[in-house]
């Protein structure tokens, strides 16, 4: 079953959001922008290398991922405010997983050892 998860998050948010599919899937926190879009993976943001132009310090050709997403938070009404909040490391152990499944059975929201909000 968490296969068919898998495959319908892929189509559906790599078509709609270029999703990563990094398992903690933070697009209601970041105005419905990837992170691991970022060059830099940087699930808080910005790095501080955007360019006077708004683009990527790493990509010039690129938009910055976390301008986009700050831009688009403002127009959302509900989860507006939680780009603020720091996000916690991401669990690289669960690159390719569901963040559907993830959620529904708690692993997402488990912190790494030792990191404190």
């Amino acid at each position: 079953m968490e296969r068919l998860f898998v495959r319908v998050e892929r189509l559906s948010k790599g078509l709609i959001f270029d999703c990563r599919m990094c398992g903690q899937c933070i697009l209601h926190s970041t105005g419905m922008t990837c992170p691991m879009t970022c060059p830099k993976n940087l699930r808080n943001g910005p790095c501080g290398g955007v360019r006077p132009d708004g683009h990527c310090e790493v990509v010039p050709a690129m938009p910055c991922v976390w301008m986009q997403a700050w831009e688009r938070s403002k127009q959302m009404s509900m989860y507006g405010k939680a780009i603020l909040q720091v996000q916690p490391p991401l669990n690289r152990s669960l690159q390719g997983t569901s963040a559907w499944v993830n959620d529904l059975n708690g692993v997402a929201q488990k912190t790494p050892a030792g990191w404190e909000q």
